[in-house]
């Protein structure tokens, strides 16, 4: 059988929703060629294993996001900058827009993450479409599982670009032409939301044996996450920036209160611990991207942040951190340890490291020459993930926590602390700090709590979201200028419908501004 996918839905990353109800087994470059194999539907699903097999993919749609997605959410903030270093990341200056916030519709990152969190939409639907006249065991839990994790997969599209089309149980297979418009900001929370909900009950109450498979508990933080930022993903786009909608501080506070006290969690003793190489059973972790130190199955977060010379195979040395924020910390935070300065060492000896030249490498707080052509040691590296000495082609054995008991405390405090409950937020957030060694906080503030989330969920691609939020003193934390980046235009909190998309499915419009 040859199965020909329509450009636009190839481009849209649907191409499965428009696919045979088939199951294939083999691979090929091509989506215009015969498969090697093929069972039909109604003689697979047969078993709980042929049933993982068929939902495996759409949890390993996860790790690819911690590319464009993750980079989208850090990049355009004041944690990272990803400076040129000679002929080294310069990418026609793709990695400087991002920072500066001068992208265009056709940032290829936009597209890669608008690709990804569809390949997952897709991959659930096409599940979801499979089992629909199907007798299966556990039907009704493991369509809760595909449709919470579709939600997942909205979420990163809510959070990057407001709008997109809602390809629901409606929708799991889409005419090719007639391709569907893009739902307002408002309608893509509501979609989620009730996904989610529904979903809740049929999910496993805390983690399976499986890993890192959505449950209630995850289920109940990806709400939270949503009903914090509820002004902001609920809103409005316009070209004069997002009209926030009413708040939902309760909703907030009630969701990260649930996780809290369910029993299923508790705070890492030791930080770090929730980072190291061996951290899957780590406590604190409520969701995650599960990774193996395998070709393509890995973490790559390390190779981005550190110096070629400083194990092998060679890291990448792209990411920095900005002086401004690395001064943010006190001297006591054990968080501040995260970050690498001055004389740079091999992680497998312990030896000091030299640069390219032969000359030592020094991170320094500044970027000797400028952020389009500064030294190899230009800026501080934050480095939270352990390196995995026994890595395969960069790919490091660590889990990667989406979601996890720390951000529940500081989503508390905030909802608290927005409702009126400053005892309930500093008890929170000194608990916190208590775990890093950090002074005790007597009074909280707006400026607090942004800083208090900078230092425990820092790299773990939130600070976007909590720069957008945040309105300190009249003044948008993520459009108001800093280090490399003059002020930028308040549409700028959200992202264009990548062009490429635009293209292929003429039914999108742009986002205002755009």
């Amino acid at each position: 059988m040859t199965i020909s996918i329509p450009t636009w839905l190839r481009r849209a990353g649907l191409a499965a929703l428009v696919a045979a109800p088939v199951v294939t087994l083999g691979a090929c470059d091509s989506l215009d060629v015969d498969p090697f194999s093929q069972i039909e539907v109604e003689n697979f699903y047969r078993t709980p294993s042929e049933v993982r097999a068929a939902v495996a993919p759409i949890y390993g749609a996860i790790r690819p996001t911690l590319f464009n997605y993750y980079n989208l959410s850090q990049v355009s903030t004041d944690e990272n900058i990803v400076p040129t270093r000679g002929s080294d990341w310069g990418d026609g200056g793709r990695w400087l827009s991002i920072h500066r916030h001068s992208w265009t519709a056709d940032l290829s990152d936009l597209n890669g993450a608008w690709n990804e969190a569809f390949t997952g939409i897709a991959r659930a639907n096409k599940v979801l479409l499979d089992i629909q006249d199907l007798d299966i065991q556990d039907k009704e839990a493991i369509t809760a599982e595909l449709k919470a994790m579709r939600g997942y997969f909205y979420y990163q599209i809510l959070d990057l670009f407001g709008r997109a089309p809602i390809l629901d149980d409606n929708l799991l297979q889409v005419d090719p032409d007639n391709p569907p418009a893009a739902a307002s900001r408002a309608e893509v929370f509501d979609f989620i939301e009730r996904e989610l909900v529904a979903a809740r009950p049929l999910l496993a109450a805390t983690q399976s044996a499986a890993g890192g498979r959505i449950n209630q508990g995850a289920v109940d933080a990806i709400l939270a996450n949503m009903y914090l930022n509820c002004p902001v993903f609920r809103g409005t786009l316009t070209a004069g920036g997002i009209t926030r909608a009413p708040d939902c501080n309760q909703q907030a506070f009630d969701k990260a209160n649930q996780v809290i006290n369910s029993g299923n969690y508790s705070l890492s003793p030791d930080y770090f611990d929730i980072f190291a190489v061996d951290n899957q059973s780590n406590p604190e972790h409520i969701f995650r991207v599960e990774n193996l130190a395998g070709q393509d199955l890995g973490l790559t977060l390390q190779m981005r942040m550190t110096h070629y010379n400083q194990f092998s195979p060679s890291p990448w040395n792209g990411f920095a951190t900005l002086a401004e924020t690395y001064g943010k910390y006190e001297g006591t935070d054990a968080r501040r340890q995260a970050y690498l300065t001055g004389q740079a060492r091999n992680f497998g000896t312990g030896d000091p490291v030299n640069d390219r030249n032969g000359q030592p490498l020094i991170f320094t707080p500044d970027f000797p020459g400028g952020v389009t052509n500064t030294t190899e040691g230009g800026g501080y590296r934050l480095l939270k993930y352990q390196v995995d000495l026994n890595h395969v082609n960069g790919n490091h054995g660590n889990d990667f926590s989406l979601f996890r008991l720390g951000e529940m405390y500081l989503i508390r405090a905030e909802a608290a602390f927005r409702l009126g409950n400053t005892g309930q937020a500093l008890a929170d957030i000194n608990r916190l700090r208590a775990r890093a060694g950090a002074a005790q906080l007597n009074v909280v503030t707006e400026e607090a709590i942004l800083n208090e989330r900078l230092f425990e969920l820092a790299g773990e691609a939130k600070r976007r979201q909590d720069l957008i939020r945040f309105n300190i003193g009249g003044t948008n934390q993520f459009t108001r200028a800093y280090f490399e980046k003059a002020q930028s235009e308040p549409f700028r909190a959200f992202y264009p419908i990548p062009q490429s998309q635009l293209d292929a499915n003429p039914s999108l419009t742009q986002n205002p501004g755009y």
